[in-house]
């Protein structure tokens, strides 16, 4: 506010101070030359009258003359008068006129429309800086929860972008450089309901700076960022920054188990798709064979890295080996869009190909070359901008990988169901046997449709019937929650996945385990169980029903 009324007083300081002056001048003649009143005295003109004289024939509107009719010298006086309050006044309005049009003021009046919405705020929000592939998505995925958002972007388009999208919540978005601390400030850094930060700008640099300044400007915020260097990852780490997330990395992890354990694979992607969508298909990659990577950029190594681990057949097809090194497998020299390159890392016998070069054009051609030379391949295509999803969608790769959305898939499943991340984390080192069961059982209660994931803890706010009831006893079981508050004889569908009591997971919790206050508890399952849950948990009549069968009168009047 400060700035908008500084900027406008230096602007308008030579116009004000012109009209202050002609006015001042114009009405001290007023009054000094003497006047007539009707009987021939000589009169002088009040200083009212003639600031009201003024004002009006400033503006040549001429209401006539006052107090009394003027003398001739009054007259040429006047004529003087209206044609430089005139001039002043068309001078004071241009000069008006070009400081709203002028780009500092615009861009302090509009930091201050965003700093008053952010203040308005009065729940948890998370501010997103950069508003791409990754955080176009993930601020979708939030409002549509009914998080609220806050972003900031130095692109204009994106910004402007961001006010047109149809989203749940309305999300404040500002034009701004996220590597100033000032801005992060704008933006409610400091706020009380500011719950996180999320570094998701392409620059590794600039998210680096932004985790940096959340850390030290408010430790008590989680935290997240986006890195795609181990070195820029390692430098983030250092600092206390709680989650790091490297698309490449973690497609390479999904990509190893999904050989390694499919069931496993197929139940990361069935809890966390968004809620809605059909079942997803499970992936098989082949296990046994040799597979080709084209492209050892940042891609390929992560890919190579991991595969290399679980003693997989590998040939490395890379243009330009001296700028990205040489791996310890057989490497040809090639693009991979060409079919001599492709037939000398043995396309023929081969089982699948990985096109991972930052090029689009590029993996298109790798697949479709690669295809028509060995139709039965299992491809992998790595995919750099969403603009080409249509081509992509043409070829029919088995396994398409967004570097952006991996990014912000992981991250909405960190900030909607945190449990749900560490659900996926401890069941990886369970077996293949252990997740293909769990498949069956979610299948059988969610109906070809992607569960319903939730999370809930044991206290006032999330409990508040099962905290009422434990002044008088026990706390129920964990199956007791799962009984439908319509019919008890009934049970919801829905699985607990894992029990959180302090520093322990327990995965697959025992539904005669006695619930502890503090507990948190994963579940899956239909929409409608989730919402018979909430209803048993928050309501003490039907919390009485479930566990006794029977919802006593509560009150002397209605006990009587």
């Amino acid at each position: 506010m400060d700035n908008i009324f500084f900027l406008i007083f230096r602007r308008m300081r030579a116009p004000l101070l012109a009209l202050l002056v002609t006015y001042a001048i114009a009405m001290t003649g007023l009054v000094a030359i003497p006047g007539l009143d009707a009987d021939g005295n000589v009169v002088r003109m009040s200083f009212f009258d003639a600031f009201y004289f003024v004002s009006y024939t400033a503006t040549t509107i001429g209401y006539g003359e006052i107090p009394h009719e003027l003398t001739g010298a009054q007259r040429i006086w006047v004529t003087f008068c209206v044609y430089a309050t005139v001039i002043v006044w068309l001078y004071s309005i241009g000069s008006l006129i070009a400081l709203l049009q002028d780009k500092t003021l615009q861009r302090a009046m509009e930091e201050r429309r965003f700093s008053r919405r952010v203040r308005r705020i009065h729940e948890p929000f998370y501010l997103i800086c950069g508003y791409g592939q990754t955080g176009s998505g993930l601020v979708r995925a939030l409002t549509d929860r009914g998080q609220r958002a806050v972003v900031l972007d130095d692109n204009p388009d994106r910004v402007n972008l961001l006010k047109l999208e149809n989203l749940r919540e309305y999300v404040p978005a500002l034009r701004a450089d996220v590597r100033r601390p000032d801005n992060l400030l704008l933006a409610g850094l400091r706020l009380p309901h500011c719950h996180g930060v999320l570094a998701l700008t392409s620059d590794n640099e600039v998210n680096l700076k932004v985790a940096l300044a959340a850390k030290l400007m408010q430790p008590g915020a989680t935290v997240v960022c986006r890195a795609d260097s181990h070195d820029v990852e390692a430098n983030i780490a250092s600092f206390g920054t709680d989650h790091i997330y490297d698309p490449f990395d973690t497609f390479a992890l999904y990509f190893a188990t999904a050989l390694e354990s499919p069931c496993l694979t197929l139940l990361a992607d069935w809890l966390g798709e968004l809620r809605g969508s059909d079942l997803p298909e499970p992936i098989n990659p082949p296990t046994h064979g040799l597979w080709v990577i084209c492209g050892y950029g940042r891609f390929g190594k992560a890919l190579y890295g991991h595969l290399k681990e679980q003693d997989v057949e590998l040939v490395v097809v890379e243009a330009r080996p001296e700028r990205t090194g040489r791996p310890d497998c057989p490497l040809v020299e090639g693009q991979g869009t060409e079919a001599d390159t492709l037939e000398q890392a043995e396309i023929h016998r081969a089982v699948g190909i990985i096109a991972g070069t930052d090029n689009d054009a590029n993996n298109l051609s790798i697949v479709m070359t690669a295809k028509a030379l060995n139709p039965g391949l299992f491809t992998v295509m790595r995919e750099n901008h969403l603009m080409n999803r249509e081509l992509f969608d043409a070829v029919g790769a088995d396994i398409l990988m967004h570097p952006s959305l991996i990014v912000a898939h992981r991250i909405r499943i960190l900030l909607t169901a945190p449990l749900l991340t560490e659900f996926v984390h401890y069941a990886r080192f369970e077996d293949d046997a252990w997740a293909c069961e769990l498949i069956s059982r979610i299948a059988a209660v969610a109906s070809e449709r992607v569960p319903e994931v939730w999370q809930l803890r044991i206290d006032a706010e999330g409990a508040y019937a099962l905290v009422k009831l434990r002044r008088t006893e026990p706390l129920p079981k964990i199956g007791d929650l799962l009984r439908d508050p319509r019919d008890r004889g009934c049970r919801l569908p829905a699985i607990a996945l894992m029990r959180r009591r302090d520093n322990s997971r327990t995965l697959l919790p025992d539904p005669d385990e006695r619930l502890r206050e503090g507990d948190q508890i994963l579940f899956c399952g239909r929409p409608d169980a989730r919402s018979s849950m909430s209803w048993t948990l928050q309501n003490m009549h039907a919390l009485a029903y479930v566990l006794h069968g029977t919802s006593p009168p509560r009150g002397i009047v209605w006990a009587w």
